[in-house]
């Protein structure tokens, strides 16, 4: 009965979440530098290890909510047990090294995410991973991230970055 009554606000979570990171404002703690920063892509691929295991090429976008924390999405699709997947996650990430102190910067984060595929209803999962990312070479920074969400997920990404920050 519970699940029945509580479906509908379910659904309605990724969509609240989405219009929060559209229309969040900068306040007046925050460096208007971060701000100026602008969105920043990516490219990556996830191998997402579960009873549907699937492997996804994926791209991005991220921007600046302050100093330490991003805030992004990213639309992936590939292939689930031999069908054809996709998913799109909507995430948080917080920066512990966000100045470029050290070569390798970890960061962890959260959010949510929509896997779907070869006739199945599309799913909303909730994500949690920790990640590194590395030197800027090329105006480009790998990173490897680690998680949960749909399974256990590993990833590859390359991101755009500037000199200064992540």
């Amino acid at each position: 009965m519970w699940r029945r009554v509580l479906r509908p606000f379910v659904a309605v979570i990724p969509v609240m979440l989405a219009l929060c990171l559209i229309f969040a404002k900068e306040v007046g703690a925050q460096t208007t530098s971060v701000a100026n920063q602008g969105l920043s892509p990516e490219v990556r691929v996830d191998a997402i290890f579960a009873r549907e295991t699937a492997l996804h090429a994926g791209i991005g976008l991220a921007t600046p909510l302050g100093t330490y924390v991003r805030a992004g999405v990213v639309g992936a699709a590939g292939v689930s047990n031999g069908s054809p997947s996709g998913r799109v996650d909507a995430v948080v990430r917080f920066l512990l090294d966000p100045f470029r102190e050290t070569k390798w910067g970890p960061y962890g984060g959260g959010g949510l995410s929509t896997r779907f595929g070869d006739g199945r209803a599309a799913r909303a999962l909730m994500l949690i991973f920790f990640g590194a990312e590395g030197p800027l070479n090329r105006g480009f920074s790998p990173a490897i991230e680690v998680g949960l969400g749909g399974g256990a997920r590993l990833a590859i990404v390359l991101r755009r970055g500037v000199a200064e920050r992540r």
